[in-house]
Order: structure tokens, then C-alpha cells, then sequence
């Protein structure tokens, strides 16, 4: 049962240069999609092609694994082939004006109308004063009012010359109109008697005088009657004159708006209401600076009595704006991200367009996805109009894709709640967090909904999938459609090519260097161990990204023109010696004997165990002493795990312990009852223990400890077993190898030192070249193992021994006197039942 070391060229897989037929990236053309990602790209498909409730899309994968650059790269080239959605705008309601109209126009034409409607107002703001100031228009009104004031003279005129003729005088006074008796014949002709003159008069006449005056004021009471309805009829007329030529101003001023929009009904019949509102208030256009200053002073005392009052009443040409939300003339997307888009335009706010829009919201609060109404301070008080309302990216994306990080967007206050009321109402509501919360009491605004039809796609984790599964229902109900990145591919020469031209886009994108075809082959080779597998490529682009920045740097600072493998190795050495430190501290501690491991030697029920220590993005190789100890029990077989008892040890590790006493019960003495009572520890081992990659290690230990034979210290274990007795695959391979032989290393390799690993594991191997050095050099060995007896002949150095025909094991076989020992241990606790109790019960 001897085990071969494993082959040199089985320990790291190089790319194979030959298969290259180009001499630097530059010369090859970017790939358009994903490698090896054809589950998802059907399921992009599928989501983004079929238009039914509920189908968003959440695309799962690893972090670095660069989803958000592939969606976004998928939906370009969808996009591009859709049609521009609708602009949207908020405009006022002359009926309501807390309750904002929206308006759904055509894509790019929301700027023609606020320009328009602008344009509107600057012209009659110049020609209603100065029609109001012709000659034509000041006739007429000079007519109607002249007319108005001639009828009241005419009646004053008649009811004067009636008092005359009776020796009354109508008089005007300050305070209205007044009846008093004359002189007559007496040479001072038409002069008011004074009270004592007239009381002198006879009693006759003062009563003749008397009567004249009352009936004198019923005519001059009928008089004044009728003057309001005069007054009436004269504003009816001027304002009759007014509205005639108002309607010929403003007919004329939007006659170019409305047939530019007369095909959109909304916006047809909100021209209407605003020609009316225009005819009705065309004075505010006579004399603006005055009729403005006097409308804000008053609605400023509106508010300083503590009336609500809308931000246009201080201006109340503003009414006639235009609040243009959301604009598709051009694709919204904003600069920076990926050229994907075909036959890109650029419109001067730096937005490249062509299709339907593709919007990430890349802090997804509340208000950032439904948008939000914003107040001005004035005297004290808040006060917003409809030109203060902003869109949300729910606005933005309708008609498109909205691309959200599923984590921040639940990391967000009220803003996943809102999100699926949005999708569930098929429709966008402006919502306060103040007023949602009941924390603000100011009056706002109650702006129309704008109807929602969009792709949500949500980008995360594969656990936050599945926990947003279970934990909520509505979940299911609108995310219909999961796209799951894998998290490698194979390894191929079609896939290497491919990769290579990955690798060119990504160089183009960033603005590196070349690539020539020797750094191409490294950089598969490191993601090959990135994928801890040799026969894989990882997909996670962010951290090989990283890795062509840091060599693009090293190639610059040598002057050279092209980045080689030279350079690719350098930056992936200052990688790890950056982050360093850890590592090295715990090489010291062991090779200053603080931390027991032995590299030499042989010792009964010990044996060096391999783990990994993870630390942010730096892992590495940490060995530990693994020691058993046994004796007999009280019956039956108990293995203590003393990891589990102090509540070090994770429930995975705590099962491959129990894997272990049931593998022991069926291998040891079948017939027999067990008495053996076992622990089990991981020395100087003060933090948590977890998984099972000890178990095999453990088993070792224990059957050492029952067989009384020493295991080699020059050889340490990785790898989980089964009750079968077999080597089962663990991940980290290539940093358990490494973090042994750089110990072995730094105190002398011997020629007898390695690693025994799962045979699975060998498709795993991208070692570092130093060890595949060692290991070609024979100072260095790693074996690889199916079953536990294999591993048992290479650290004792005996036979495992095999079960004969007798049922016993090959004499002076390890597992021979494992079972011994172990019938001994049965032996001694039946004589020890079996013995006489004394006096006081004891045996």
C-alpha cells in the first residue's frame, strides 16, 4: 500500500504560451460577453425579454466576480435597441395648487415645452404693456370709462338742477354727498344758509324746505343705489376689453407651444387651463415690478400670521413653469462607466444616450428612489411649490433598468419597503421620511404618481438571496428571476484565449499597458489559485483588475511598454509582503519554539494538523500540534473533544470527532464491546476551531495513541475522513502545503519532510515555485491519500495492516496492536466489574 510522492509536474499547472498566436493584448479585440457564464446570461435574457409583473431580476454571485460590469454590459446592448422612454414634468394645477399635475410627453421633448412656456412668459411680460399702453386699447378704455362717468354726472346733473330749482344745493363733501337750502333774491343768491339764518326763517318755509330735502334724498339715495351696478358694469366691460385683448395676446404668444404639443392630449388640455389662467390674470403682466412687489408683500403677511402659502405666490410668473423631472432625449447614463453603449451621443450634461435608460442608484435611500418634495425658508416658515420637486432613480429608470445593491439598499431606512410598494402599485409616490414617520407636520405637497414600468435588478450575495427568500414573502412575489454567476469556469485553451481577451478589455478600460502573452499566462495561472483549482479560471475579476493595476505601475517605473510575467510575479510578491505581517509573526513564534511544532523526530499520539487563517483578504498556512491521549474507559467508547467542551470548537468540527469514534467502533473489535475513553486537543490553539480538514489528522493521533506508535514529525495532515476510513477533499490546499514547508523551510529542509493531502485534492495543486523547487530537488515530499491506511504506513512507518481470513489484523501491524490494546482495555474493565465489593461498597 505504499504511496507514491506526488509528481512535480502535477504540483502547479502552467499555461500553455503556445496556444497564443499574438505577441501583446493590444492586438486583440475586447470580449463582448461572459466566459463561461451561460446560465446567466439565459437568465438576463429571460428577465430582461419577458413583460410580466413581478419579473425583476436578482443576480447573485461573489463578491469581485464583477456582476455589476456584466449586467451592465448586457443591458447596453438591450437598451440600445429599445425605444426612448417618456419625459415626465410636474406642473402647476391652477385649481389645486398643492396637488401638482405630472405630465407624460414625449421623449425629448420636456425641454422644448419649459423653454417654451418660457419663452411664452417673456413675451407677453414685453407686449401686454405695451398693447395696454396703445393708443388703440387707451381709447377704448378711455371710451368705457367715460361713459361710466358721464352716467353719473348726468344723474348728479339732473338731481342738482332739480335742487336748484327748488333752492336746494347739492353738495360733495369728504364724507359723500349733502343736500342744504340757499339764499335766494336776498343778494346773496345761491350761498348756503347758515343753521341760525335758517332757523330764522318762517315756520312755513322751514317745513317747505324740510320736505324738499327728503324727497330730494330718496332721489340722491336711488342715485347712489344704482352706482355699484354702474361700477360693475363698467369693471365687466374694461374687463370684457381686457379679455379680448388678452386672448389675441395669448392666442397669439402660444400659438407656437400649442402646435408643437397638440398631439399629446395631457399636455393640450393643461395648455388650455393655462391660456385660461393667462387670460384671467393678465394684469400681472401690465406693470410686473409693481403687481409682483405688491402680491409678495402680501402673501409674506400671510405668512407671518402663520397661513401656508405656496413658494409662487412670491412670484407669480412661476406658476407658468415647467418642472422637467426626467428628460430621455439621450440614454441617462452617467459618465465613467463602460463603453458599451453603440453609437453613443453625448448631450452637454455629460449623458450618453440611444435607447432605454439603465440608472444605478448607488446610495438607495428613500428619498434618493422615490424622489422628494424640497422646502425653501422664508420668514420663518418652510414653503415649497411644484418647481421643487425632484425625481427619484425610480423616476429616472422608468421605462428602463434600475440596478441596486441588495445590501445597501437594506441597509437604508424605509427605503426596501418602499421599493416593493413602488413595484406592487406599479406606480412612483413621493414620500417624506418626516411625514412617513409622523415627524414633520408642515404642509407639503401631494404631487400626481407617475406611472412605473421598469426592471429592478438587484445585485448581491447568494446568502442574502436565500435569506431574503425565506425572510420575506414579498420577496418570491417580485424577484422572480434569479441569475447565478458562478464561481469559476474550466480551465481550456478556447477559455485561455478567451480570457486573454477579457484581459485586453480590461487593460483598454483602464488605460494599462499591454499585456504581453507570457504576463497573460501568469494571470491565469494566479487565477487558477485564486480558484484553489488547476483545472479552473475564478470569475472574480476585481482582485486580477487589482493585479494589473499594481504590475502596470512596476512596468511604468522600469519604463517598459508592455507588462510581462516578470512584472505580474513582482506585484503578486508585494501583494502578500504587504500584508504580511501576521504570517511572519506566526512563522516566528514556531520557529522560536513558542509555539510547539516539531519538524523532526517521531512521537506517540501527536502529529501536526494543517489549517488556514483568513484575515481580510490575506490567507496563509498555519500548522498545529494535534495530540491524543487514551485509556481505559468506563465502558463503551468516548472520544473528548476538548475543542467542543470549552466551546472552542464549531459543530463541524465537533461532527468529524464523532466521525471518528464511529469509524474506530467499526474497525476495532467488532464483536467486542468497547472500554476506552480518548481525547483529543489542539495545542497553544486559543481561538475558534471549525470544519472538519483535522479529522484524518485526529484519527491518526488517536490510533498512534492506541498502537503506542510514534508518528514522523516531519510530516504534517490535512484532510476530513469518513466512517469509511477515506481521504474526502478540503479547500486551502495550497496554503496548508506552503505555511508547512516555509516552517520546514526556516529550520532546514531534511529530504523527510512533506505534507499528506486527499488524493482529490491534487487537481486543487498551484503551488508556490519554491516548494515545487524543493520537491524536484527531493528535500521535499507531498503524498497524496485515499484511504486512512495509506496515511497510517506513511507517518509510522509499518503496515496499517488488513483483517485475514482468522479475523485478525497482520501481526505487528499499527492497527494490530491499536486492537490490543483496545481488547485489553476491555479486558481489564470486565475483571474490574467482576471484582468483589467491600464492606462499604466499593469494588
Amino acid at each position: 500500500m505504499a504511496v507514491d510522492p506526488i509528481p512535480v509536474d502535477l504540483l502547479y499547472r502552467a499555461c500553455d504560451l503556445t496556444q497564443f498566436t499574438f505577441d501583446t493584448t493590444a492586438e486583440l479585440e475586447e470580449l463582448p460577453g461572459l466566459i463561461g457564464q451561460e446560465r446567466v446570461l439565459d437568465a438576463l435574457k429571460f428577465g430582461t425579454g419577458i413583460k410580466r409583473y413581478g419579473y425583476n431580476l436578482f443576480v447573485l454571485g461573489p463578491d469581485g466576480a464583477g456582476k455589476h460590469e456584466a449586467v451592465t454590459r448586457f443591458l447596453g446592448t438591450v437598451a440600445a435597441r429599445q425605444k426612448a422612454p417618456s419625459d415626465w414634468a410636474y406642473v402647476n394645477n391652477f385649481q389645486a395648487p398643492n396637488k401638482p399635475i405630472v405630465l407624460e410627453i414625449a421623449a425629448g421633448s420636456a425641454r422644448a415645452l419649459k423653454e417654451g412656456m418660457g419663452r411664452l412668459v417673456e413675451e407677453l411680460k414685453a407686449t401686454v404693456p405695451s398693447v395696454l399702453e396703445s393708443e388703440e386699447y387707451q381709447n377704448r378704455r378711455q371710451s368705457i370709462d367715460e361713459e361710466y362717468r358721464e352716467r353719473q354726472e348726468r344723474s348728479f346733473e339732473a338731481l342738482r338742477e332739480k335742487a336748484e330749482g327748488e333752492g336746494i344745493a347739492l353738495l360733495r363733501t369728504p364724507a359723500g354727498f349733502a343736500l342744504a337750502p340757499v339764499h335766494r333774491g336776498d343778494g346773496q343768491e345761491g350761498e348756503v344758509l347758515k343753521p341760525e339764518e335758517f332757523n330764522k326763517l318762517p315756520e312755513a318755509e322751514r317745513k317747505r324746505v324740510e320736505m324738499t330735502i327728503q324727497g330730494l334724498q330718496k332721489e340722491l339715495a336711488d342715485i347712489l343705489e344704482h352706482i355699484p351696478g354702474w361700477e360693475k358694469e363698467h369693471r365687466g366691460r374694461v374687463q370684457k376689453l381686457n379679455s379680448e385683448v388678452a386672448e389675441k395676446l395669448v392666442e397669439q404668444a402660444m400659438r407656437d407651444v400649442r402646435a408643437r404639443f397638440d398631439t399629446m392630449p395631457a399636455v393640450r388640455d393643461w395648455l388650455a387651463t393655462v391660456a385660461a389662467d393667462l387670460i384671467e390674470n393678465i394684469a400681472i403682466f401690465a406693470t410686473p415690478g409693481d403687481q409682483q412687489q405688491q402680491q409678495a408683500m402680501l402673501a409674506m403677511q400671510a405668512m407671518v400670521q402663520g397661513q401656508t402659502v405656496p413658494f409662487g405666490a412670491l412670484n407669480p410668473l412661476r406658476r407658468y413653469e415647467v418642472n422637467v423631472v426626467v428628460e430621455n432625449n439621450d440614454l441617462k447614463r452617467r459618465p465613467g462607466s463602460s463603453p458599451w453603449q453603440a453609437e453613443p451621443v453625448v448631450d452637454a450634461g455629460g449623458y450618453i444616450g440611444g435607447g432605454a435608460p439603465i440608472v444605478y442608484e448607488d446610495h438607495p435611500t428613500l428619498q434618493n428612489l422615490v424622489g422628494r418634495v424640497e422646502h425653501i425658508p422664508q420668514m420663518g416658515a418652510l414653503i415649497t411649490d411644484f418647481m421643487l420637486i425632484r425625481s427619484g432613480s425610480l423616476h429616472r429608470a422608468n421605462g428602463g433598468y434600475l440596478l441596486i445593491d441588495a445590501l445597501k439598499i437594506l441597509r437604508e431606512p424605509l427605503a426596501w419597503d418602499a421599493l416593493k410598494r413602488a413595484l406592487h402599485r406599479r406606480k412612483v409616490v413621493i414620500e417624506s421620511p418626516g411625514e412617513f414617520l409622523s415627524l414633520v407636520s408642515t404642509v407639503s405637497l401631494e404631487p400626481d404618481p407617475v406611472p412605473l414600468d421598469l426592471k429592478v435588478i438587484l445585485l448581491g450575495d447568494r446568502y442574502l438571496y436565500y435569506v431574503l427568500s425565506n425572510a420575506d414573502p414579498e420577496f418570491g412575489e417580485l424577484f422572480k428571476v434569479a441569475a447565478d454567476f458562478d464561481d469559476e469556469f474550466d480551465r481550456e485553451p478556447e477559455n485561455d484565449i478567451l480570457y486573454a481577451r477579457l484581459l485586453a478589455g480590461l487593460a483598454r478600460k483602464e488605460e494599462l499597458l499591454p499585456l504581453d502573452k507570457s504576463a497573460v499566462g501568469r494571470v491565469i495561472e494566479r487565477a487558477s489559485r485564486l480558484a484553489e483549482d488547476a483545472e479552473k479560471i475564478t470569475t472574480a475579476v476585481r482582485p486580477i483588475a487589482d493585479l494589473l493595476h499594481e504590475a502596470d505601475f512596476l512596468a511604468r517605473r522600469y519604463e517598459a511598454t508592455r507588462i510581462s510575467a516578470k512584472h505580474i510575479d513582482e506585484a503578486v510578491d508585494a501583494q502578500i509582503a504587504r500584508a504580511d505581517r501576521m504570517r511572519e509573526r506566526s512563522l516566528e513564534m514556531i520557529t522560536r519554539d513558542i509555539v510547539m511544532i516539531d519538524t523532526e523526530g517521531s512521537v506517540i499520539g501527536q502529529v501536526n494538523g494543517l489549517s488556514v487563517l483568513s484575515m481580510g483578504s490575506v490567507s496563509f498556512g498555519r500548522p498545529s500540534r494535534i495530540t491524543a491521549r487514551v485509556r481505559m474507559g468506563m465502558g463503551g467508547s468516548r472520544v473528548l473533544d476538548i475543542e467542543r467542551e470549552v466551546e472552542l470548537g464549531g459543530p463541524i468540527h465537533s461532527k468529524g470527532v464523532l466521525i471518528l469514534s464511529g469509524y474506530l467502533s467499526a474497525t476495532f473489535l467488532p464483536e467486542i464491546p468497547f472500554s476506552m475513553s480518548a481525547s483529543l486537543v489542539f495545542e497553544q490553539s486559543y481561538g475558534g476551531v471549525d470544519g472538519d480538514s483535522a479529522s484524518s489528522a485526529e484519527l491518526y493521533a488517536l490510533i498512534s495513541a492506541l498502537a503506542e506508535v510514534p508518528i514522523e514529525q516531519g510530516l504534517a495532515v490535512t484532510g476530513s475522513v469518513n466512517q469509511l476510513g477515506e481521504a474526502q477533499a478540503i479547500g486551502g490546499v495550497n496554503d496548508k502545503i506552503e505555511g508547512f514547508f516555509d516552517i520546514c523551510m526556516r529550520r532546514g529542509l531534511t529530504g523527510d519532510q512533506g505534507v499528506l493531502i486527499p488524493a482529490a485534492n491534487v487537481k486543487h495543486l498551484m503551488l508556490r515555485q519554491d516548494v515545487v523547487d524543493a520537491v524536484e530537488r527531493g528535500m521535499f515530499a507531498i503524498y497524496p491519500v485515499e484511504r486512512i491506511e495509506e496515511g497510517v504506513e506513511l507517518l509510522m512507518g509499518k503496515p496499517a495492516g488488513a483483517r485475514g481470513p482468522d479475523g485478525k489484523f497482520t501481526p505487528g501491524s499499527v492497527f494490530a496492536l491499536a486492537e490490543a490494546r483496545l481488547a485489553a482495555f476491555a479486558e481489564n474493565q470486565r475483571r474490574f466489574a467482576m471484582r468483589p465489593a467491600d464492606s462499604n461498597g466499593k469494588k
